[in-house]
């Protein structure tokens, strides 16, 4: 189990530290939501939490299996609930893998990225578009 500390700093503002790590970040509340929005939000923070979990799992396969995911790259985008209750109304996910993958690296690494521990604990909660880059003409 990992431990993670937050703090409330005053102004909407938070201070979390990764026990393990050491690591230490800063969230703001957004502008839209009476703060300054000087740093990630905690919604924020989960839709980077998609985007980099995508990327993590994807590295595992892709070193597991020898192919060259450097470079790849995930734009993600928050869209927030504009009635009722305040929250995450939709997370769409631009995947940009490598050039130059065969047809199997590329199922593969889809595969793996559909199956993120992130992207499998929000399923049902937070609707997601997860949309993967186009199959280059020579993929095969």
């Amino acid at each position: 189990m990992t431990t993670i500390t937050c703090r409330y700093e005053g102004a909407l503002r938070c201070a979390a530290e990764h026990i393990p790590s050491g690591s230490r970040l800063i969230t703001d509340a957004p502008v839209d939501n009476q703060g300054q929005g000087e740093a990630f939000s905690p919604t924020d923070l989960v839709a980077t939490a998609l985007a980099t979990c995508l990327l993590t799992v994807m590295g595992i396969v892709a070193e597991r299996h020898g192919i060259p995911l450097e470079g790849a790259r995930v734009r993600v985008e928050k869209g927030m609930s504009s009635s009722g209750e305040r929250r995450i109304a939709l997370l769409e996910a631009w995947i940009d893998l490598p050039d130059g993958l065969g047809a199997d690296q590329r199922d593969l690494l889809i595969s793996a990225g559909e199956r993120c521990p992130v992207k499998v604990s929000l399923e049902g909660c937070v609707p997601m578009r997860l949309h993967w880059t186009p199959v280059a003409a020579d993929a095969g």
